[in-house]
């Protein structure tokens, strides 16, 4: 099953979602559980949530992806921005848990010149105070970064170092965005299988859950993280036609963050749809 959808606004509900989804042609969708830019979470409606339930088991959904704010940043300098991300993360991964099928998706952090080392003892720590409570999602996975700035995680290494530090290995995973990996310097547009392969080697690609399907504004290694439409950037239709019918690959959750407004996304996902082809081909 192709599993795809497209980042939505979650001010009218969780079952709003689910049936937003449908209309654009998609299986799934991506959501900000707050603010992305930081805020108090509003309580889940149970009643809303069990709506959903219905709603992904009567259009065969795939799993359902949620997303941290951007300002959460365990690897802070400041205890109150470190602090903001502890909080954020666990109420965050207390409302995925309640969710039907859901998986959680969060930037890493930034070093600020603290060095990488620094951080990822500080985004590990943050993780094991998070994930410290009964329920939680079945993956929580950390994004792959451009490395814009002193972002984390623009290197595999850097993304499996974090896990190596995180007590609950079992819910950990991995969330690859083909902008972003792109920017970050891996050319999955000349050699994706050699990517997989070094994925695979230093991370496990056992870990890698979902894709964040996105075209690139910039060429390869440009560290600036702008995603583009899809077929309309330095990735090109023939990458991301490839992308979706990799065989390690075309099973997993595709969600789009491409710049449009739904009816832009709708358009994208007939034309991903349309590119893709039978699991026997």
């Amino acid at each position: 099953m192709f599993i795809i959808g497209c980042h939505l606004s979650v001010t009218n509900g969780y079952l709003a979602m689910g049936k937003k989804a449908t209309e654009l042609g998609g299986n799934t969708f991506q959501f900000f559980p707050r603010n992305p830019r930081g805020g108090a979470s509003k309580p889940l409606i149970e009643e809303d949530v069990e709506g959903l339930r219905q709603w992904m088991k009567d259009h065969d959904f795939g799993p359902i992806l949620c997303h941290g704010a951007y300002t959460m940043n365990g690897a802070s300098t400041k205890e109150s921005v470190r602090d903001f991300a502890r909080r954020a993360i666990r109420e965050d991964l207390a409302k995925a848990a309640h969710l039907p099928d859901c998986m959680y998706n969060f930037h890493p952090g930034a070093h600020l010149k603290q060095g990488v080392d620094v951080a990822v003892g500080l985004i590990s720590d943050m993780l094991n105070y998070a994930m410290d409570q009964e329920e939680l999602p079945k993956v929580v996975c950390l994004e792959t970064m451009a490395g814009k700035g002193t972002e984390v995680g623009r290197t595999f290494e850097e993304l499996s170092a974090i896990i190596e530090k995180v007590e609950r290995k079992d819910r950990m995973g991995i969330c690859l965005d083909t902008c972003h990996i792109y920017d970050g310097g891996y050319d999955i547009v000349n050699d994706l299988e050699g990517v997989l392969k070094t994925f695979d080697e230093i991370i496990g690609l056992p870990r890698l859950h979902a894709i964040h399907l996105n075209d690139d504004k910039n060429p390869l290694a440009s560290h600036k993280d702008r995603h583009e439409k899809i077929g309309q950037g330095s990735l090109g239709i023939g990458t991301i036609t490839k992308i979706i019918n990799h065989p390690k690959l075309r099973d997993l959750p595709f969600y789009l963050e491409t710049p449009n407004e739904l009816p832009g996304y709708a358009e994208e996902i007939a034309l991903l749809k349309s590119l893709r082809k039978e699991e026997n081909l």
